[in-house]
């Protein structure tokens, strides 16, 4: 994967960044088009922490699981995602620039809503399935959590899903069983969203 990315694509990381998003939105670069995702919600802070603390025992050495929104870029797929948490080498964070190369991910997750639900199933699915080792997608409506894991070319190779509340295997380079019983939350919350 080119680290640096020039040409076209570097002009609409350019545009990606410096957009002015609305409270609580961040701009992505999917498939070469600009897109305004929203942030999680606020009722899904619970589980975000829960995920956060359960892998920071198990990242490899030198890399840092954080919910920080930071851009990673994926000049191959023309695509630039801010995933809701990420564990990547902490080399990543020393280059210049506002962007940071997404081969330097070791695992992403992303809590899906109503808006991001498709992005999340399809567009990152695919782009992360070829660079990424391990990718988790929260499904916050139907209540499960699936992991994605064996990247190749044409994407992922291997999948589990779970309902929450089931513990899910995180293969390496994790290697542990994820406790998923906090991750449900009301759907009827009194949180204005």
């Amino acid at each position: 994967m080119d680290a640096h990315p020039t040409g076209a694509f570097e002009d609409m990381l350019g545009i990606v960044e410096e957009l002015d998003t609305p409270d609580g939105y961040k701009a992505e670069l999917i498939r070469g088009k600009v897109v305004d995702s929203s942030w999680p919600e606020l009722r899904h802070m619970r589980p975000l922490r829960s995920l956060r603390r359960q892998l920071e025992r198990h990242t490899p050495d030198g890399h840092d699981a954080d919910v920080t929104p930071f851009l990673f870029s994926f000049p191959a797929a023309e695509c630039a995602f801010g995933p809701d948490l990420h564990v990547a080498d902490e080399a990543a964070f020393e280059a210049e620039g506002r962007h940071a190369d997404g081969a330097a991910l070791s695992l992403v997750a992303e809590l899906t809503s109503d808006s991001s639900k498709d992005a999340d199933w399809l567009d990152k699915l695919d782009t992360y399935g070829r660079v990424v080792p391990v990718y988790l997608v929260l499904d916050m409506q139907v209540e499960e959590i699936t992991a994605f894991w064996d990247p190749s070319a044409k994407g992922y190779r291997s999948r589990t899903t779970v309902p929450f509340g089931k513990p899910l295997h995180i293969p390496a380079p994790f290697d542990f069983e994820l406790e998923t019983s906090g991750f449900t939350v009301p759907q009827d919350s009194d949180v204005q969203e």
